[in-house]
């Protein structure tokens, strides 16, 4: 039997440049080692280049942190300034026109030696996070810094002015004070009735109108008449406000000391309950020449048994109107008046008034009175402003016209009228409108103490 040979295929050439992986199978010769085969080498990863977006992201943020720093340093520097002293040497006011922007304001500051660098006070007035400037008059403080400067103007704490009415002036005078400030502005359309007004120092800041004042005035007169009626003594033999008024005018004008109006007021409230005639001077002035409030001289006995309307000395109970504009302490000192048996009042020659309940008591002060001015006889003073006192003759006897008369005794007398026992006391008229009224056409600067008026109680 014969066996055929099987053929082992031969072995498929290997053509590529790669190794040929061993073949165990393949035929080695006899005693031929087996020989250890190389390993592959790993593949190569293939080298990411880096993206020009993540270089174009980190390079900005390097130059954001720059760019802060420099900021940072750059806003200290400037903050730095800002806060620098300025070079202002004294406190001055300034005023900025309305309508004036950051720019005009920058230059009248510099200008006026607040600020030294006007591009840096619009870079903070504008970029600092501040309210818009505001024109008024403002009061600079010296080596006021570029930030206060700012602070001034934005705030709108403007330059607080005031005027001041001392109580008794009639509205007219009142009026003509007004239209003589130069720091108001306007013009009033007509002169207010007398008693709408209420003496008192008001403030204002410039541009302020004249009616506006008025308008206040009249508005606190308002206010203060209908506090002051609601709680008035039912003992006052008045019948409405407007009546409280006239006869606090007439206490007004007739003293000038707080402590003796409400025993004024007593004195004429117990002669309008015994239905006496109040015989008050001031009224007869008041009839004689109305809102100008003063005669110029003192009053003749004609004068005094003249008829007006307001002559008390003529007309029975209160005039048909008040006679100037009289303050809160009047008003106050008419609806709860001293309770007192007094009808008459003179002169004292301290400043103040006696008081009497009975003519025989009141001859007394009047003599009294009279000794006192002969012991104070002198010239009156000419050329001054001061109304003097004409020299009496058989027809005239000088009386008093006003409670504010410089160099006397802001007093009146009430003596039972012309031709009786005592006569009349010597005064000079009111000095409302004269070189020595020191509160004539003044607007005092709130912000300054040195400029804001102190005033002595008569």
């Amino acid at each position: 039997m014969f066996f055929r040979r099987r053929k082992t295929p031969a072995p498929t050439p290997i053509t590529s440049d790669e190794p040929a992986l061993p073949n165990r199978l393949s035929p080695r010769s006899p005693g031929e080692a087996i020989k250890p085969t190389a390993a592959l080498p790993p593949p190569e990863e293939p080298v990411r280049e880096r993206g020009g977006l993540l270089a174009t992201i980190s390079g900005l943020l390097t130059f954001a942190v720059v760019l802060a720093i420099g900021a940072m340093i750059g806003l200290t520097l400037f903050q730095r300034q800002v806060q620098e002293p300025g070079p202002l040497g004294a406190d001055k006011v300034v005023v900025i026109p309305t309508r004036s922007g950051t720019s005009e304001i920058a230059e009248i500051l510099q200008r006026e030696g607040v600020i030294a660098h006007t591009g840096l006070f619009e870079l903070a007035a504008r970029f600092g996070g501040k309210p818009p400037l505001k024109a008024g008059e403002y009061s600079f403080k010296a080596h006021a810094s570029i930030g206060e400067a700012i602070d001034t103007v934005t705030t709108g704490r403007q330059v607080q002015h005031a005027i001041t009415f001392p109580e008794g002036l009639t509205s007219e005078q009142i009026v003509g004070r007004l239209n003589e400030n130069d720091i108001l502005t306007g013009e009033i359309g007509e002169i207010p009735p007398e008693g709408s007004l209420l003496p008192d120092t008001y403030k204002f800041e410039r541009g302020a109108t004249r009616q506006q004042i008025v308008n206040l005035m009249r508005a606190k007169q308002r206010e203060v008449l209908n506090q002051i009626w609601l709680r008035r003594s039912a003992e006052v033999p008045v019948r409405t406000p407007a009546e409280m008024v006239t006869l606090a005018s007439i206490v007004e004008k007739e003293t000038g000391r707080a402590d003796e109006r409400p025993r004024v007021a007593g004195v004429f409230v117990n002669r309008l309950n015994k239905r006496m005639k109040l015989q008050s001077d001031p009224t007869i002035v008041y009839g004689l020449v109305g809102g100008r409030g003063t005669l110029g001289r003192g009053i003749q006995r004609s004068e005094i048994e003249r008829p007006t309307p307001y002559n008390t000395y003529v007309i029975e109970g209160l005039p048909p109107g008040p006679i100037a504009n009289p303050g809160r302490a009047a008003l106050e000192a008419v609806a709860n008046p001293s309770r007192t048996k007094d009808l008459f009042f003179v002169a004292d020659g301290t400043g103040g008034h006696a008081f009497a309940d009975s003519l025989e008591g009141h001859q007394k002060n009047v003599a009294r009175w009279r000794q006192v001015e002969r012991a104070r006889q002198s010239p009156a003073p000419d050329g001054n402003g001061v109304d003097k006192v004409e020299p009496v003759d058989a027809g005239a006897t000088p009386g008093r016209a006003s409670a504010y008369a410089p160099g006397s005794n802001a007093a009146f007398a009430l003596d039972g009228g012309a031709g009786q026992p005592g006569g009349r006391s010597r005064a000079f008229d009111a000095s409302e409108g004269t070189k020595l009224d020191p509160l004539k056409n003044k607007t005092f600067d709130l912000n300054s103490a040195k400029t804001v008026p102190v005033l002595k109680q008569p």
